[in-house]
């Protein structure tokens, strides 16, 4: 194992290299955000899905952009509204007069990196197709079926404190986004720098592409064979059987705040994206803190809390800091 570790250390700094070079670039547009540039290369890196939520103004859409910008694969926005159709996202069949025959128009959902801003805007037929696209990377327009391009990643982004006219997204599909990142507003210095460059920039920064779809791909078989040792699969189960039955685990005051605990796709995604952030960080194998940095982002939308919860004031995300501080590290 070591001889493998070893060999792996080797490849990971000089793919490490290349993508640090991306983050670096990143935090030439973008003030702060760090946690989440590495939570989009993260879900980059292993194939998964995000889902952003944070109020306007947190440049949401403007790290996507950035991000699209520096890869040299195809981008696409779509702004989820209330009459977005299924059609105008993934295309539509259109009649020929002159042919008499129908040729296909295919949509946005075409792309390598996916936008899909205010995805809580649109109604369910809308995100049932999306649900496609995202699970099994394809999408059928009338009889026929297309397969996506790799990558393939859908970035949503949903505003948490404005629900009129809002279609909340069912635990099922929410299941399907690998990780969920709540933002808040920068820090004080931050700000003060966001407040300096837009003064001195009316425009955005023109980034080149600093990689390509298949160093991506490359990436992806590192992520993969990243070490994950036995002791770091039972922290995991751990963790995920905590959400489950945490009077079992000794969380008996926490039951009565968790209806439903976090569901397999947790704990495969906890070991997906711990080697996603070991490989970020160098390494070749997974530390109990790589499974901690990503766990409140894995389970913040798998735990679903109960009406005491709600009442009392209880947060998911207070729920998961509580697992995490007292479940036993190895």
């Amino acid at each position: 194992m070591s001889e493998d570790v070893e060999r792996m250390a080797g490849e990971i700094e000089a793919e490490g290299a290349l993508i640090q070079r991306v983050v670096a670039a990143m935090e030439t547009v973008i003030v702060g955000q760090r946690e989440l540039v590495e939570r989009i290369l993260v879900a980059l890196l292993t194939n998964g899905h995000l889902l952003i939520e944070g109020v306007p103004g947190l440049a949401k859409t403007k790290v996507v952009k950035t991000l699209s910008q520096l890869i040299d694969a195809r981008f696409q926005r779509i702004q989820f509204t209330p009459d977005l159709l299924p059609a105008d996202l993934v295309g539509t069949l259109i009649y020929d007069p002159r042919e008499g025959a129908f040729t296909t128009r295919k949509g946005p959902i075409f792309a390598n990196i996916v936008l899909a801003d205010e995805i809580n805007r649109a109604p369910a037929k809308v995100h049932s197709a999306l649900l496609e696209a995202m699970e099994e990377r394809q999408v059928t327009i009338g009889e026929t079926t297309y397969a996506l391009d790799e990558p393939f990643l859908v970035l949503a982004t949903q505003n948490p404190i404005e629900q009129e006219g809002t279609y909340p997204l069912p635990e099922a599909q929410m299941d399907r986004f690998m990780l969920k990142v709540a933002i808040t507003y920068p820090a004080r210095e931050e700000e003060r720098e966001i407040m300096r460059r837009a003064g001195r920039i009316a425009r955005d920064e023109a980034l080149g592409p600093l990689i390509h779809p298949d160093d991506i791909l490359r990436m992806r078989a590192l992520v993969d064979a990243v070490y994950l040792d036995e002791k770091i699969e039972k922290y995991i189960l751990d963790l995920v059987f905590a959400t489950r039955e945490p009077a079992r685990h000794g969380f008996e005051d926490l039951a009565r705040f968790i209806t439903y605990g976090a569901s397999p796709r947790a704990s495969i995604n906890l070991v997906i994206a711990a080697r996603a952030m070991a490989f970020l960080r160098g390494r070749g194998y997974v530390v109990p803190q790589d499974v901690k940095d990503v766990a409140p982002d894995v389970l913040r939308h798998r735990v679903i809390p109960s009406y005491e919860a709600d009442a009392e004031g209880m947060t998911v995300d207070a729920i998961i800091a509580r697992l995490l501080a007292e479940t036993e590290v190895p």
